[in-house]
């Protein structure tokens, strides 16, 4: 089964403009995360999904130089870019990852892809919608038929949330992926000034391939 990738990213981030290429190393946040994505053994293609704007053509050169397969479509009817890539794309589930998630666990993606695979008819898995794993391990495996809607029946703030409405909604099978021991007051997500420098500290006492429980270690 093709499981693909979708990496959403926009460089005209508001807390931390243009965090997505801010380097630890040698090594941009975009590009950390892809190689760490790379190591999974069930991830069939990485596609960055970016806007077509300006401010986003920096993603895209990033992307070009680096060989990296990208989608550009709309900045704020982020639902609709999604829908677009599928179309394009034509995958068989998507997992969706945030850009400003550069130390997000390729274990963890396998262990819910392998959950998924005793769900056959979900329509999405989440280990959000109950959380118990940090900020910035956040994972969605969807199915993407579901995507068929049209966008017009959606809020402004659900356009921008890609996954919110069906989260709204009963008709949709939900599966929740959670562990025994909590960890979501853990933050491994890049946001704010700060949090890049924390994440710069880890790395490089850590290093780039360290699982997600090494990193929330003292």
């Amino acid at each position: 089964m093709k499981f693909y990738c979708f990496i959403q990213a926009r460089f005209s981030s508001k807390r931390l403009r243009g965090k997505v290429l801010k380097k630890i190393g040698r090594l941009t946040l975009l590009e950390i995360l892809i190689r760490r994505l790379k190591k999974s053994k069930k991830i069939s293609k990485i596609v960055v999904l970016t806007s077509s704007t300006n401010s986003d053509q920096k993603i895209v050169s990033f992307c070009k130089k680096k060989k990296i397969h990208f989608f550009c479509g709309s900045l704020n009817n982020v639902f609709l870019r999604f829908k677009s890539a599928i179309k394009k794309y034509k995958p068989e589930k998507v997992i969706r990852i945030s850009a400003d998630s550069p130390l997000m666990d390729w274990r963890l993606i396998d262990k819910m892809i392998l959950f998924s695979n005793n769900k056959k008819s979900f329509d999405l898995i989440s280990n959000i919608k109950y959380r118990t794993f940090p900020k910035g391990q956040s994972v969605e495996i969807i199915n993407p038929k579901i995507f068929n809607l049209s966008s017009k029946i959606l809020s402004k703030n659900q356009k921008e949330h890609v996954t919110k409405y069906f989260y709204l909604k009963d008709e949709y099978k939900i599966f929740n992926f959670r562990q025994k021991k909590k960890y979501d007051n853990y933050n491994l997500c890049v946001d704010k000034n700060d949090d890049y420098h924390f994440i710069s500290k880890l790395i490089k006492k850590k290093g780039i391939f360290a699982t997600w429980k090494n990193y929330v270690k003292k």
